[in-house]
This record gives C-alpha cells, structure tokens and sequence, in this order.
C-alpha cells in the first residue's frame, strides 16, 4: 500500500467534505432569513457577505441580522472580529463557518500606511546620506625628487632584473601559423590528419588545433576534407579535382563521391 498516495486521496477528500459542509452550514443559517430589499431566498458568496437570488443585492448578514445579547446594539466589523456599536462588547457571529473574519478595508489601508513609511524612510536615509557626503578630496601629484635619494634607490630595485621578471608564455593557437604548417606538408595524395606532424608537445592540443586549420583551409577552398571510417583525410584541392589522376579513386564503396571542400559529419 503506497501510504504517501493514500495520504494526499485522505486530504483531499477531507477538503471536499469541508467545503460541502461549509454550503450545508451557510444554506441552514440563511434559511429562515430573506433579502431586506425583495424578500427573495439568500445564498453565502464569502466570509461575512451574502447575495439575493433574486435582485443581486449583497450585503453582510451579521450586521442585517444580529443584534448585541447586552444592549441591542447594531454589530459593527473590526479588525477581525465584530464589535457592539454602543456597548463596544464582541458579537459572536452565527453566520461565520470558522468563526475568523478579516476587515479586508482595515488591512488595505494598513498595507498602504505601511508601503508610504517604507518609502519616506528610504527618502530620509537618502537624504541623510546626501548631507553626510564628504566634499571632493583633491591630492597633489606626487614629487618623486622630493626625498633625496628615492629616485635612485628605487631604480637599482629594478635594474639588471629583466630576465628575473620574465613571464613564460603559454602554447596560444596561431590559424595563420598552423594553416601554412598544413599546405607544406599536404601531397599529391590523401592523407590522414594524424599523419600531419605536430607542432607542439601537447599532442591532442595540437591534433584540434591542426583539425581547425584543414577546416578553415577547406572552407577557403585550397583542400578537400572527408571522413574515411575514423580518419579525417585532407588533400590538396586542386588534385581533388582530378579523381582520376588519384590510386583508388576519392569515391567510397557505397559509390557515393564526396563534395569538394565539403566536411563530411563524424
């Protein structure tokens, strides 16, 4: 038995049973009551407010039709409760499921109040900040010669150091470099890229490196590129045009030719 499915059928199945008996409870409590303007049935629309059937009206049932137990006195909404209007003593209304009520009023005013101190205290704080701001600090270049001998010392820290500072530059790809690397090795027959030496130590580098270059090559037209199983052979272009001139023909045995220049998918 999957417990957590079961769990979530029993809840919602509470929560239509809630919201049943929430109707059930409304229609009791307004059936013995109508519509102060065309006596027509009732019906409960929200919490404190209900609607006639026949003419629209809609208005708060506590206040139409409880009265204060103490004193008589019309029941008035307050923050969230109801209030006698002349004895200021709480109404327990019937007309209320869970016996919670909102002044929704009350609060939208309070979150407007709440919104404009927010906002004024942010224009208080800028202004403070504004008058706080320190003017403009303006410093004097600096006069290297007015300590004797700081020239010189400073500049024996430094001197005959060059080689000291020297940075080591790392491997950086050069197309131009790499591109002419290629047509100085391409011959008059296809060849694989791993045939083509390398350039520098880190041989995966240079083998992206140098697929870059026979791209860019083929793009120009100067080679032809295709994939032969998982070779990547390259040729001179204007021997490519020549397949006849070529042992074995440039043509796969699935007798498909392969396009001039063109870069066939791995």
């Amino acid at each position: 038995m999957n417990i957590i499915t079961v769990a979530f059928d029993m809840a919602k199945a509470v929560e239509i049973f809630v919201q049943k008996a929430k109707r059930f409870f409304y229609s009791v409590m307004l059936l013995a009551h109508s519509c102060p303007s065309c006596h027509g049935s009732l019906i409960m629309i929200a919490e404190s407010k209900c609607r006639c059937t026949t003419c629209s009206f809609e208005f708060d049932p506590t206040v139409q039709f409880e009265r204060c137990l103490n004193c008589g006195g019309e029941p008035v909404l307050r923050i969230r409760k109801y209030q006698c209007s002349k004895c200021h003593s709480d109404i327990m209304s019937k007309f209320l499921f869970a016996g919670l009520i909102f002044n929704a009023d009350y609060f939208r005013q309070k979150v407007t109040e709440s919104r404009e101190r927010k906002k004024e205290q942010r224009e208080r704080v800028r202004k403070m900040l504004a008058e706080c701001r320190s003017s403009d600090l303006s410093l004097e270049g600096i006069q290297l010669d007015a300590v004797p001998g700081l020239l010189e010392t400073l500049n024996s820290l430094t001197q005959d150091n060059d080689e000291a500072f020297k940075v080591e530059q790392r491997d950086a790809f050069d197309l131009e470099r790499y591109e002419m690397h290629v047509r100085n090795h391409l011959q008059d027959f296809p060849l694989s890229l791993d045939q083509i030496p390398q350039l520098i130590e880190n041989g995966r580098k240079d083998l992206i490196w140098r697929f870059i270059a026979i791209v860019f090559l083929a793009h120009a037209g100067i080679v032809d590129i295709w994939q032969d199983g998982q070779d990547i052979m390259v040729i001179k272009h204007e021997v490519n045009g020549k397949r006849q001139d070529i042992l074995g023909e440039l043509e796969d045995p699935d007798g498909i030719k392969r396009p001039l220049g063109g870069i066939e998918a791995w």
